[in-house]
């Protein structure tokens, strides 16, 4: 079992990640099939070194003292693949918690699901529920999967539950929407990466996404290492965020 040691100060400074880290990153997970198909491999091959990739970042993450890192891991428009390609990727992400959940726990990381896990096959919603329960008092890195989610379901559900809980009109503002949003809790969304050079959301935290700042990257999932999310920090930390206001 491997303990992640935090990166000083200097460390970080010879990584050229000088002032303020973003304190929660959502990465849009893209390029899985395509790393497969160039190499003449079967589709789920590429969502297997997806997970590898996965496993990299997670452990980067928290060594950057990252607060939340949210990965997009299944759209509830997913569901639209092929049966065969979505059981290996249920498969995977059921592996990935049996063998890593106590590292993960080891090392303070509190796991988070983003999503409606009802329709999941039994053996993922246990996998997914035993690494809640087993992290739920951890500190350190807040790590998200996003799993059979939608950001426009997300809101939906959370105006719903606003209803059913007898809120009147004129008392609903963004306060009261995120506090029922699956994100509740976390911190404001900082910096959204998407690999594989596909430059839109699909649906991805759309109402966090409201200040985040975008960083593409033509990088496949596969090949996204500590080095290439370090450059997309990079970048984010270049940008002046205004908020809506003159900077001066």
């Amino acid at each position: 079992m491997r303990i992640y040691e935090r990166y000083t100060q200097k460390e970080l400074d010879g990584f050229g990640l000088k002032g303020s880290l973003p304190e929660h990153v959502g990465i849009i997970m893209d390029g899985n099939g395509r790393w497969a198909t160039k190499r003449l491999m079967p589709r789920p091959m590429g969502h297997r070194a997806g997970m590898e990739a996965l496993h990299t970042i997670v452990r980067e993450a928290h060594c950057l003292g990252i607060k939340a890192l949210t990965v997009y891991a299944f759209s509830t428009e997913n569901w639209q693949r092929p049966m065969q390609e979505v059981n290996a990727l249920f498969g995977l992400l059921t592996e990935y918690f049996e063998k890593e959940i106590n590292e993960l726990d080891a090392n303070g990381v509190r796991i988070v699901v983003l999503g409606d896990l009802s329709p999941m096959p039994e053996k993922v919603r246990n996998a997914m529920q035993k690494a809640i329960e087993i992290t739920k008092d951890n500190t350190g890195l807040s790590f998200c999967i996003a799993l059979n989610y939608g950001g426009r379901n997300e809101i939906v559900r959370a105006v719903r539950n606003i209803v059913k809980a007898g809120y009147k009109a004129d008392s609903i503002d963004d306060k009261l929407i995120s506090e029922n949003l699956y994100t509740a809790g976390l911190p404001e969304l900082d910096l959204i990466i998407r690999t594989a050079g596909e430059q839109r959301l699909s649906n991805f935290l759309l109402w966090q996404a409201a200040y985040a700042e975008f960083v593409f990257t033509s990088t496949l999932w596969p090949d996204f290492d500590p080095f290439e999310l370090r450059k997309c920090i990079i970048e984010f930390m270049k940008r002046t965020r205004r908020f809506g206001k003159v900077v001066e």
